[in-house]
């Protein structure tokens, strides 16, 4: 066994990087595929129903404004409690008690019948949101070969992307027809349902039962799933990953903020909250933007589910190349091209071909590049502190999700034309770009390990 010594002690990492992807972690991908694209369709569903939730109610840009940033509050106050304690309670249970809350949040949103009673309710749904999006991204990431580490973690958020899509399509059929409470009912439903598989089939991230002490028995039985191998009885324990290196005894939240991983921090919570500036925005607005132009509603969701089909593509490819070249230079490059497909999308929105165009080259830049960064997010911290490291990369980012979606209805309430919106939007595509490229700089080269030994 080459990553056992004489001692009898495995190297987690190694165990998993010598051996090929079993189908027990294409399973562990194949659950956290299906929680993200659950949440996919329940985040976007908000901005898909606007429209005839606008014109149901009778509402302003400015009144809706309250309903589409509810669940981006939540989101953000979601992943900024569901991060540490992942890392104390661990993953899979906070993955579930999360899915759980966002599904029974969005049922009892059927019954709203104001902007208050549906403002309420969808920050309610977003606290669930925010805590198992992060969650899926860090048991996952803690499954994967380091070799092909950011295309499987880019591939299982794909899901969000495709849930994200499915709800444009969805609400072009079920809205006009069963109207919008539709789309909630479908986005509680749905997550219901899988709860009682992902508590039978979803395991404990390895890595984190390995951190934690757990007896090696069961880590045994683990990576016995992964090896389809019979292990020795006599083995320990340890895990070498992330950047940098990790105290166990400080709080994961302290560690993200000092010594080496301080910088790289900020410059990813720059990143974070720059580009879901820009998704959010689109998410929310996009639909009620392509409508103003004279198309048609179902026009206007399947434009906007473009979007999220060029996100799933942009990850997927993004993610390759973030395997085979330098990860943080392969963002810089997306971001920028990002910035041309906005400015092309202000230009030529008159033009059909040419929107759905733009919108795709900005979903797969942007959105592929969010979802590239969060692999990035994954690799960079150690286990100790991996969770709230991605859950708080998250709950900042919301911040310029929210201000996205408000931004959004203000410009919308101002008068300003749809190029203005996106030729606006170029800025924060080149922020993003500019802290990835400062963090390459910074941390190219520096891939020390972290060690913690299990008997």
């Amino acid at each position: 066994m080459s990553s056992t010594d004489k001692n009898n002690s495995v190297d987690v990492q190694d165990f998993i990087d010598t051996r090929p992807v079993s189908p027990f972690q294409w399973l562990v991908l194949g659950l956290c595929f299906l929680v993200t694209a659950i949440d996919g369709l329940d985040t976007a569903a908000v901005g898909f129903i606007a429209p005839a939730l606008r014109d149901e109610w009778g509402l302003t840009p400015a009144q809706l404004n309250p309903v589409l940033g509810a669940s981006l509050l939540g989101l953000m106050l979601g992943a900024f409690i569901a991060g540490p304690l992942a890392d104390r309670f661990g993953r899979k249970t906070i993955l579930l008690i999360s899915v759980l809350f966002f599904g029974g949040w969005s049922l009892a949103a059927c019954a709203s019948q104001d902007v208050l009673s549906l403002t309420a309710m969808r920050f309610l749904t977003g606290l669930g949101l925010g805590g198992a999006m992060p969650n899926a991204i860090t048991l996952t990431s803690e499954y994967c070969p380091q070799r092909r580490r950011s295309l499987m973690v880019t591939t299982m958020f794909c899901g969000f992307t495709l849930g994200s899509a499915l709800g444009g399509v969805v609400a072009a059929q079920m809205v006009p027809v069963f109207g919008w409470r539709s789309m909630l009912f479908l986005g509680g439903l749905l997550p219901l349902l899988c709860l009682p598989f992902l508590f039978v089939l979803l395991p404990e991230s390895v890595r984190f039962l390995v951190q934690r002490s757990a007896p090696a028995a069961r880590i045994s039985a683990i990576l016995q799933r992964i090896s389809a191998q019979p292990l020795a009885s006599n083995l320990s324990y340890e895990i070498h990953d992330g950047i940098g290196e990790s105290n166990t005894r400080q709080s994961p939240i302290h560690q993200i903020l000092s010594g080496s991983h301080r910088m790289g921090t900020l410059l990813l919570w720059s990143s974070f909250s720059m580009s879901l500036l820009i998704i959010y925005m689109m998410t929310s607005w996009l639909p009620i933007l392509i409508k103003d132009t004279g198309l048609q509603l179902s026009q206007a969701a399947l434009i906007s589910a473009m979007f999220q089909v060029g996100g799933t593509v942009g990850a997927i490819v993004l993610g390759g190349a973030m395997d085979r070249c330098n990860p943080f230079w392969v963002l810089v490059c997306a971001y920028i091209a990002g910035a041309f497909c906005l400015m092309s999308i202000g230009l030529f929105h008159d033009r059909y071909i040419l929107l759905v165009l733009g919108v795709f080259g900005m979903g797969f830049c942007i959105s592929g590049s969010q979802v590239g960064a969060n692999a990035l997010a994954a690799g960079f911290y150690p286990t100790t502190m991996r969770a709230t490291g991605v859950s708080w990369a998250h709950g900042v980012g919301r911040i310029g999700a929210v201000l996205g979606t408000l931004g959004g209805g203000w410009m919308l309430g101002m008068g300003m034309g749809f190029s203005g919106v996106f030729t606006l939007l170029m800025v924060p595509a080149v922020l993003a770009s500019a802290a990835i490229f400062l963090m390459g700089l910074r941390y190219s080269r520096s891939l020390q390990q972290t060690s913690i030994v299990v008997h």
